[in-house]
C-alpha cells in the first residue's frame, strides 16, 4: 500500500466508483443519484485550479482503495484559510485504518499550505467518522438539524473542526 497524488487520467473512474457507492448506499454524501464520468473532469479541474490536494492509497496492484481531498469551505475571501475536507474508503477496504492515514496526510498537507482551519461536515449518525475525527483532535463545532433528507428520513449534519497553528502570518486581502 502506498500514498499517491491522484490524477484524473489514472484515478477518475476509481474515485467515481467510490463516490457513487457512497451516494447509493450511505449518507456520507447528501446526493441522490450516481454521478457520470463526465463530472470528473470539472471536479479535478476545480481541485487543480485551487491547488487542492487529492490524495489516495493504492494497493500493490495499483488499485485505488481510498481517497481524500479538501476544497473551498465558503466562497468568500475572508475564508481563504479554511477548507472543508472529505474522505472516502472503498467498501472492500473499510476498517483497515485508511481513513485515519488519509486524514493525517491531509492535515500535513493543509499545514504545509498555510491552512488554518479544517472543517468536516459529517452525517451526525456516522459514529465511525466522528470517532476518527475526535481521535485526531477535531472538535464538534455545531450540528445543523434536519439539514438533509435522504432514504426517507431527515439527516442532521455535524461539523467538526481542527484549528492548525498555520499560517504564521495571516493577512487580509
Amino acid at each position: 500500500m502506498h500514498l499517491v497524488m491522484c490524477t484524473e487520467e489514472r484515478h477518475a473512474e476509481a474515485i467515481l466508483a467510490i463516490l457513487n457507492d457512497a451516494i447509493v448506499h450511505s449518507t456520507a454524501l447528501y446526493d441522490y443519484h450516481p454521478r457520470a464520468l463526465a463530472t470528473m473532469g470539472p471536479w479535478f479541474a476545480a481541485k487543480n485550479s485551487q491547488h487542492f490536494p487529492v490524495l489516495g492509497y493504492e494497493n500493490d496492484d495499483g488499485t485505488l482503495m481510498a481517497f481524500a481531498s479538501y476544497g473551498t469551505f465558503r466562497a468568500f475571501p475572508a475564508f481563504k484559510y479554511s477548507v472543508e475536507h472529505s474522505i472516502y474508503v472503498h467498501n472492500d477496504h473499510r476498517g483497515a485504518g485508511l481513513g485515519r492515514k488519509l486524514l493525517e496526510e491531509l492535515i500535513k498537507v493543509a499545514r504545509a499550505r498555510d491552512v488554518h482551519t479544517l472543517v468536516g461536515g459529517i452525517d451526525a449518525a456516522n459514529e465511525a467518522s466522528i470517532a476518527l475525527h475526535a481521535k485526531l483532535g477535531f472538535e464538534h463545532a455545531g450540528t445543523i438539524r434536519q439539514a438533509g433528507f435522504k432514504f426517507g428520513r431527515w439527516l442532521d449534519l455535524a461539523f467538526y473542526q481542527l484549528i492548525l497553528d498555520t499560517p504564521l502570518q495571516a493577512v487580509d486581502g
